[in-house]
């Protein structure tokens, strides 16, 4: 199958949440033997209109990340000269996405819309405009679909496709340290990592012991709370750490906990699972973590730190795993069939029109 992706900005230009994920599709395709093509800005050097990497052919519809009038100009063009399969576009930015939808009509080609929400979803014109063109829209997590059927999509389009992790890889990594419980993200202001260390403190009369996964311009701050809630000898800030460490990490540790306000999809709290940690998710609003726990008998939900230290203490009494066959779901080449069928779907109800 050939698979045209629109994205104008890519993890070349900006890492971001969105441009990862976006990555990762393209990623999941080329693995799974399809020809990927991504129409985008040009961010390489020399001349020449094409580049190729991993598998990928990356096509420069403008020549820079600052002509967007250019790129949403030529791009229907470009896409119905290369009459792919199916039109696959990021819905960041969402003005991209009526371009998209004329090159679609011109290739008569499906179009899928990645709408991933890192940052939330805003209400623009634009963005109420985008909801209406794809034939599906793909968000991550339930969360994200609800904020895009507010938009005014149509909930028949909206389908939820997780972040993949590779379970292979995972049963691979050696256990690492045995740890009561572990926190992984960046140390922002939207961490939240005082919620797990003020319900540790209430625990400071058990034997536990804990690490802290991340770096960012809150660590000082946190550090410094750990110490005025004198739990600083049993909580470990161990910094950024690679993947392969995290998965080590992750399978000595008998709890995850995630507490952050924010989150679109847990990717590291399912790693964490997958490896065999309970899982316990603090409900915020504009967090999806408890998506991946409710209806599970090693998950907890919990919304106070007194029922964050409740749930430690009951998770004490499950048994400790280094791996969860449950999560299986989430491997890439389910994740990779998953997007399959959405792309076949979209083909067949476009043969019937």
């Amino acid at each position: 199958m050939q698979v045209a992706f629109v994205s104008f900005e890519t993890a070349h230009h900006r890492d971001t949440e969105t441009n990862q994920r976006f990555r990762t599709v393209l990623e999941l395709l080329v693995e799974r033997g399809h020809d990927v093509h991504c129409y985008c800005a040009g961010f390489w050097a020399g001349e020449e209109s094409t580049f190729e990497q991993d598998g990928i052919t990356y096509h420069a519809v403008s020549s820079g990340p600052e002509a967007k009038s250019a790129f949403s100009l030529r791009l229907p063009f470009v896409l119905a000269a290369a009459n792919p399969d199916v039109i696959h576009v990021n819905a960041r930015p969402p003005g991209q996405v009526l371009p998209a939808r004329v090159g679609a009509t011109l290739a008569r080609a499906p179009l899928v819309a990645e709408w991933y929400g890192d940052g939330g979803v805003d209400d623009t014109r634009w963005a109420r405009l985008a909801t209406g063109r794809p034939d599906r829209i793909v968000t991550p997590s339930e969360l994200v679909g609800t904020w895009v059927r507010e938009l005014g999509a149509d909930g028949d389009i909206v389908e939820t496709v997780p972040n993949p992790i590779d379970c292979e890889r995972l049963r691979d990594v050696e256990p690492g340290e045995e740890v009561d419980v572990i926190y992984a993200r960046r140390l922002d202001e939207g961490a939240n990592l005082e919620s797990l260390l003020l319900a540790l403190a209430e625990l400071r009369d058990r034997d536990w012991s804990a690490t802290v996964v991340g770096d960012g311009p809150e660590r000082e701050t946190y550090e410094r709370l750990a110490r005025d809630l004198r739990i600083d000898g049993r909580v470990t800030f161990a910094g950024s750490l690679p993947l392969e460490e995290r998965i080590a990490a992750y399978r000595g540790a008998h709890v995850f906990a995630q507490t952050a306000e924010h989150c679109v999809f847990p990717t590291e709290m399912l790693w964490a699972l997958a490896a065999g940690c309970v899982g316990i998710a603090e409900y915020h609003v504009n967090s999806s973590a408890h998506e991946l726990v409710e209806g599970w008998d090693r998950g907890f939900r919990t919304t106070s730190e007194d029922e964050l230290a409740e749930a430690i203490l009951a998770a004490g009494d499950l048994e400790h795993r280094e791996y969860d066959d449950r999560f299986a779901d989430y491997d890439r080449s389910a994740v990779a069939d998953r997007y399959l069928d959405v792309y076949r779907t979209v083909q067949e109800e476009r043969g019937l029109l």
